[in-house]
């Protein structure tokens, strides 16, 4: 019955931050736009416009994770609301171009999103407030096997006020008395075998207790299994990636139709890009690698050259530590940050080589080096490569391969539309996140396997995975 009440609860404050989001463009629709459209709207089709912003102030906002009141910093959470709000403002201003059959003027518009940032912190900081006040942090367990330390990403996420570690335990010991978990709240299973993983899970929905599990690799891709039955008998139906035509051919015409459309709209940003590379240093302006895609198919990705031109003069890759690489030209820097560099690879998607949505291309000398201590990672070339993915917009620019991988199987294991636009918009958040451009230390690049791993001048920053190991 609590979780009934927290849940209630909760939807209705966050009901509360989408009905004030809409009420700034209310005003400005209704003091403005609405009295210079081309026929008179009326009432009840200015409703609808509002009506209209607040669908679409809910849906971006979902997308950006904009309503999580306990998960959230006030950074994150009022950069989510604000680029939620930004889009629909955006459609509605589109939409108000249709109504008055010319452009209208942005002021009002522009006046209306200062408040609803102004808005988005004031709801956050109450809203916080009000659920760690009402809400006590859950008593809860980590219990791991080959995977510890998930109670120092409670303190580092900032999250302690919603889960108050008590017991940190290792599988075995909890089988010995699983009676441990009595009273607790919330149990964390991290990196535990399914036997194992099983037993104390039967137990915590026995005794009610709210169970949050880091899955492995057969857990992501059982989660795509079909439910059916046979012989009278309940079974999940596994198998390689394989989407339905219809989904395939539609996400083809999806890369051509908004490939091209980038590459018209952004080729002012691609000429200045060009320039700027060449005029620093007089070297070339594209830098071409090869990459793998679906099944292995090797391919040459390419991207804005952002380091110097005798970055591997001696011969040996090296993977990037982040902004600070000293390879990097000043060019390259600022080009990095905002993604400019990965323009060029727009040509890969039209053709053929990449998807938009996908899992990243890996170099093939890098990918055998996983490969030897993590089989698994060729399980991801069951799908085209793409220029973004399920890992680049949850995971962090350094989030482990292991790890990558497994958000590359989720991604894999459930092939949508719905998912693949959903993916699109959710990039947009990640752009001007700084952790997302972060580099890699040395300790990290060799946590895979104990030796040195070398990685192209121009290669992403991604270190070795904190692998289960037996």
């Amino acid at each position: 019955m609590g979780a009934i009440k927290h849940d209630i609860a909760l939807r209705f404050v966050k009901a509360l931050d989408v009905v004030l989001m809409t009420v700034p463009f209310a005003l400005a629709w209704l003091l403005y736009y609405a009295g210079r459209t081309w026929s008179p709207f009326y009432f009840k089709g200015d409703w609808a416009v509002i009506g209209l912003f607040l669908f679409l102030y809910a849906v971006f906002g979902k997308v950006y994770d904009a309503f999580l009141v306990s998960l959230n910093q006030m950074f994150e959470a009022v950069y989510s609301q604000s680029l939620a709000a930004l889009f629909s403002d955006s459609v509605m201003y589109v939409v108000g171009w249709l109504l008055t059959k010319r452009l209208p003027n942005p002021v009002p518009l522009l006046a209306a999103f200062f408040c609803q940032i102004v808005l988005a912190m004031i709801w956050f900081r109450l809203a916080n407030r009000w659920y760690f006040r009402v809400f006590p942090p859950k008593k809860s367990a980590v219990i791991y096997d080959m995977r510890n330390g998930l109670e120092r990403l409670v303190e580092e996420y900032g999250l302690a006020r919603k889960f108050d570690i008590r017991i940190t335990l290792g599988a075995e010991e909890c089988l010995r008395g699983i009676s441990v978990l009595d009273g607790m709240d919330t149990v964390f299973l991290s990196g535990i075998h399914s036997h194992d993983r099983n037993i104390i899970l039967k137990y915590c929905i026995e005794k009610g207790i709210e169970a949050y599990v880091i899955p492995r690799i057969g857990d992501t891709i059982m989660s795509g299994a079909k439910q059916m039955h046979m012989f009278h008998l309940p079974m999940l139906r596994t198998g390689r990636y394989s989407p339905s035509p219809g989904y395939m051919a539609v996400k083809r015409l999806v890369d051509i139709v908004l490939s091209l459309a980038a590459v018209i709209v952004l080729s002012p940003a691609w000429l200045i890009t060009a320039v700027a590379v060449k005029a620093e240093d007089g070297g070339d302006i594209f830098y071409r690698q090869r990459r793998l895609t679906k099944d292995g198919k090797e391919f040459d990705v390419l991207k804005f050259r952002s380091m110097k031109m005798d970055a591997e003069e001696d011969g040996v890759a090296r993977l990037s530590t982040g902004e600070n690489d000293e390879r990097l030209t000043r060019t390259g820097k600022i080009i990095r940050k905002v993604r400019l560099d990965e323009l060029p690879q727009l040509f890969c998607i039209l053709q053929g080589n990449m998807s938009i949505v996908g899992p990243r291309p890996e170099r093939p000398e890098i990918a055998q080096v996983y490969e030897k201590e993590m089989p698994e990672f060729k399980l991801r070339l069951q799908a085209k490569a793409g220029l973004t993915g399920y890992a680049q917009v949850y995971g962090k620019y350094n989030t482990t391969p292991y790890d990558k991988l497994q958000m590359d199987l989720m991604y894999i294991a459930h092939p949508s539309l719905v998912e693949d636009f959903r993916i699109m918009l959710a990039t947009v958040k990640i752009l001007f996140l700084p952790e997302s451009t972060e580099g890699v230390s040395g300790e990290q690049i060799n946590a895979l396997t104990g030796q040195e791993i070398a990685v192209s001048g121009e290669e992403e920053a991604r270190p070795c995975c904190i692998r289960e190991r037996k």
